[in-house]
């Protein structure tokens, strides 16, 4: 008899704990990631080439990654789990009675199909940086935050001497802190969040005092690196000829405007920027499971409403690593009983699930605290390239807006092709939007990622159904 089995999409925290449990119980496990090496972004490791001599120094947790790492490898070479690399998913197909077919590319130039078949799948995939706009932000030097820290962690370089990390949200704590351990100076970090806010919700933060010492630990070692912490400012513009040079700071008001009397003017080469983290829904919302706002919807064993599909992580909503392995824990046991033909028995993981609940009370209190500047949009000028697929700039949105009558996201779309490049919006959905003045939707897109006309005109051959459906449902 065929052992069940079970295609986990990403090899993060979740991924890792989801495949453990689940093998751990009879199924038989494919773990499908896009990089190298297990761990995600999260515990994202070196190239074994580099010879890093001592790769914890760039984490914490690294015990925890150390159980994860060791688990999968003993679960590898007992044959129970099948860990394929280098694997980008971009489509999960449905198949009835069949199960699931995942769709996936390989290869140098990602251009050679691969297809993983499964009974179940869950979805792991995680989050990506929410990046709003400001004059200057596409000058070189400027970086995302995520991938500043991906440069240090992944390939143990600095993106620059003299860095300015900014924007709002607590992934900007371990990337300065880290710059700041690896030799950088970091000239400020700067921080939209209102010091007022996290007075007001004291008593919810204060409930999880693990990560009230996490934050302690990160204050500790901005002040033993003269790191200065601003909060209630942004970033106003980038400055810089052939690439960043400076950029003007200013504090915020009462009403989150930037206050003109403040605005002073920080040298750097780098700038290190986020606000915040979006969920990874595509292949989510291509198998048509239910979506509240940018989260994938999932029950208390992390099921979504499609049958057979299990999601957990930051897909479900961001929350760090550790949310990410009660979530994933869940599924694991989850899947392993349902698959196993057995009702799961919910006390096999209260304890996961009382961190799952506690965790999500309090990312939802720092959700409350950390957020742009209301009147952000204000300090974009006309001449500011929103959307750098397609060059469009804040003043053709604006315009489209005010002269073409276009009064949402996707007319704004039609009408400046603002979105339509190669991210399909996933980076200049949200500066679109609010430099548009109107409500940031979820796109509909059939893949995940870009596909080679190739690999799709033979898969719709091999396999019609279930596919043809969603290019038709992404196209309306």
């Amino acid at each position: 008899m065929t052992e069940p089995s079970l295609a986990v999409i990403g090899a993060g925290p979740a991924g890792l704990a989801a495949t453990l449990a689940a093998a751990a119980r009879g199924i038989r496990v494919t773990l499908i990631d896009s990089a190298a090496e297990a761990g995600g972004q999260f515990y994202r490791q070196p190239a074994p080439g580099l010879g890093a001599r001592r790769p914890q120094a760039l984490h914490h947790q690294w015990r925890t990654w150390e159980r994860l790492r060791d688990g999968l490898r003993a679960h590898v070479q007992a044959g129970t789990v099948r860990h394929v690399t280098d694997h980008h998913v971009w489509f999960v197909e449905r198949r009835d009675s069949a199960g699931f077919t995942v769709h996936a590319l390989t290869g140098p130039e990602q251009e050679q199909p691969a297809e993983v078949r499964a009974a179940a799948v869950l979805l792991a995939t995680g989050g990506y940086e929410k990046v709003l706009p400001f004059p200057g932000w596409t000058l070189p030097g400027v970086v995302t935050a995520g991938g500043a820290q991906a440069m240090l962690k992944g390939g143990l370089v600095l993106p620059g001497r003299t860095a300015v990390v900014a924007g709002t949200g607590p992934l900007l704590l371990p990337v300065a802190t880290g710059l700041a351990a690896a030799g950088a100076t970091v000239a400020a970090l700067v921080d939209s969040a209102d010091p007022k806010s996290f007075v007001r919700r004291s008593r919810a933060l204060a409930g999880r005092p693990g990560k009230v010492a996490e934050g302690a630990q990160y204050a500790g070692q901005l002040l033993r690196h003269r790191v200065r912490t601003l909060l209630h400012h942004t970033v106003v513009a980038a400055h810089g000829a052939e690439r960043l040079e400076a950029v003007t700071i200013a504090a915020l008001d009462r009403d989150g405007r930037a206050r003109q009397d403040t605005r002073r003017r920080l040298v750097c080469d780098t700038l290190a920027v986020s606000h915040g983290m979006l969920p990874h829904t595509d292949l989510a919302d291509a198998l048509g499971c239910r979506v509240d706002g940018t989260d994938v919807y999932v029950d208390d064993e992390q099921r979504t409403d499609v049958p057979g599909v299990w999601a957990a992580g930051e897909t479900t909503g961001i929350g760090g690593s550790a949310l990410s392995l009660a979530e994933g824990h869940i599924a694991g046991r989850s899947i392993a009983a349902r698959l196993g033909g057995r009702a799961p028995d919910p006390g096999e993981w209260a304890a996961a699930a009382r961190t799952r609940a506690g965790l999500r009370a309090f990312f939802a209190t720092v959700d409350s605290v950390y957020a742009p500047p209301a009147h952000w949009a204000e300090q974009v000028t006309d001449g500011t390239v929103v959307c750098r697929c397609e060059e469009v700039s804040a003043g053709a949105v604006r315009e489209a807006v005010r002269e073409l009558g276009a009064g949402d996201l996707r007319t704004v779309k039609l009408l400046t092709r603002a979105g339509m490049g190669w991210c399909q919006g996933r980076v200049c959905g949200p500066g679109v939007a609010g430099v548009a003045g109107c409500a940031e939707t979820a796109g509909r897109r059939p893949f995940a990622r870009p596909v080679p006309l190739g690999v799709l005109a033979r898969a719709g051959e091999t396999e019609p159904g279930e596919m043809s459906h969603s290019i038709e449902r992404g196209t309306e």
